[in-house]
């Protein structure tokens, strides 16, 4: 195991972090909180503007909710430029860009501080997938500008494993280089983990003949839904871990090794909580909003930002880990959510469903409204030719009609990033 002294000192450290309790790690989260602030309040014109009533230093970290939410549509610029850049943008080294699956992309810069911070928000990540230095990584994405890919790369190196990026290779290309490297770990998006099995079926790739252990998924909801994480597990006989981050915020949040979810690095952000029934403050098991505060990242900082996951969290002391944990890891996002028949809904727990049955490759789920009223049209590519059996299931799970319609086999897309399973014509 080549593991050097000072990454086992910081791996105690993150340790020793994860059990703090309450009071510990509230007087911890403030003091890096109220570093953060006298920080940008002194060179950030957006939160110059927008914090400035704000009396620093903090005395306790509830005086944080007094202040106003940050949005996304807040941080976009005509330049594409986001809006909270902490210093004129020669100072910054890298560039990234938003996906702009729901609007125009919106570049996001980090300087070389701001970067470090990504890459030790990643190592609890790394962490989760018991990762080590003689680990073999094969970065299962195409790259580009979209900031996961690049941190997971230079997190990964840090650690001193090997890592191979697969650029623009095809499907089978990469399954192929997975065997002949050995590779013990693949990073990408559950959608693409699966699309990769359904390939390698197709082409009598043997799954069980890899070096692969772990498959650390992000990008999208899936890698802490049982059905999802299982079909995963099953194919390539390897355990998920799921991350969930933003380009925006940072890399937020990290597998449970039980699988029920999804830890906030509470170490880097401070999370808070948005009911989404009264639109205060959450409790204990409450479906909410996500809301975060990087404690770190001074120079495209967020504070109060209104992340736009649907979650549900649970706070239980005495555990491993005393981070707060989202049950089911991000549940959709509250632009997602649909009420039919007076049932709310999300794409994911409908995705949870479908992906139970094991003759679906592929689907698609359509809103629309008739009238005033959300409605939902499934498409499906089914070995069995069979809707019907679909529809009662959905039926009986949901407590609602839905329109489920079988397609020829390939004729639905398939995804490499984030998948669009889910078009909204609402």
């Amino acid at each position: 195991m080549g593991t050097s002294l000072q990454n086992r000192t910081t791996y105690q450290r993150r340790r020793e972090i994860e059990q703090f309790g309450s009071a510990q790690l509230k007087a911890y989260q403030l003091e890096r909180l109220n570093e953060l602030l006298s920080t940008i309040m002194s060179s950030n014109q957006f939160y110059q503007t927008k914090l400035g009533n704000l009396k620093l230093p903090l005395e306790s970290l509830d005086a944080l909710s007094d202040q106003p939410l940050t949005t996304k549509d807040e941080l976009l610029t005509n330049s594409g430029f986001s809006a909270n850049l902490s210093f004129p943008p020669d100072q910054y080294s890298r560039f990234h860009r938003t996906s702009g699956t729901k609007g125009r992309p919106m570049i996001v810069l980090d300087t070389n501080e701001d970067w470090q911070w990504w890459l030790e928000g990643w190592q609890y990540v790394l962490d989760a997938a018991e990762f080590d230095s003689d680990d073999r990584v094969v970065m299962a994405f195409s790259f580009g500008p979209f900031i996961g890919f690049w941190s997971a790369f230079d997190a990964a190196v840090e650690r001193g494993a090997m890592v191979a990026p697969t650029g623009a290779m095809s499907t089978l290309a990469r399954l192929e280089l997975i065997s002949s490297l050995q590779a013990t770990v693949i990073f990408c998006t559950p959608s693409y983990a699966i699309h990769m099995a359904q390939v390698g079926t197709e082409n009598e790739f043997d799954f069980q003949s890899t070096a692969v252990k772990k498959i650390v998924v992000a990008g999208e909801p899936g890698g802490s839904i049982d059905s999802i994480r299982g079909q995963i597990e099953r194919s390539w006989h390897a355990k998920v871990v799921d991350h969930s981050g933003a380009t925006e915020v940072g890399p937020w949040g990290y597998s449970d090794p039980a699988g029920r979810g999804i830890y906030v690095n509470q170490a880097q952000f401070y999370p808070e909580f948005l009911s989404i029934e009264t639109g205060q403050l959450a409790g204990d098991g409450e479906l909410s909003e996500l809301v975060l505060t990087t404690l770190g990242r001074t120079g495209s900082p967020v504070v109060r930002y209104r992340t736009g996951d649907l979650v549900v969290p649970t706070w239980q002391d005495d555990q491993p880990c005393n981070f707060v944990l989202l049950k089911g890891g991000v549940l959709g996002r509250t632009d997602d959510m649909m009420i039919i028949r007076g049932v709310n809904v999300f794409p994911t727990s409908v995705e949870q469903i479908l992906r139970e049955f094991p003759e679906i490759s592929e689907y698609r789920m359509t809103a629309f409204k008739v009238s005033s009223m959300d409605q939902l049209k499934i498409e499906i590519e089914d070995e069995l030719n069979d809707p019907e059996r679909v529809k009662k299931e959905l039926e009986l799970r949901l407590g609602f009609r839905v329109e489920v319609q079988c397609v020829p086999a390939d004729s639905l897309p398939r995804f490499e990033a984030k998948g669009k399973r889910f078009v909204d014509n609402r």
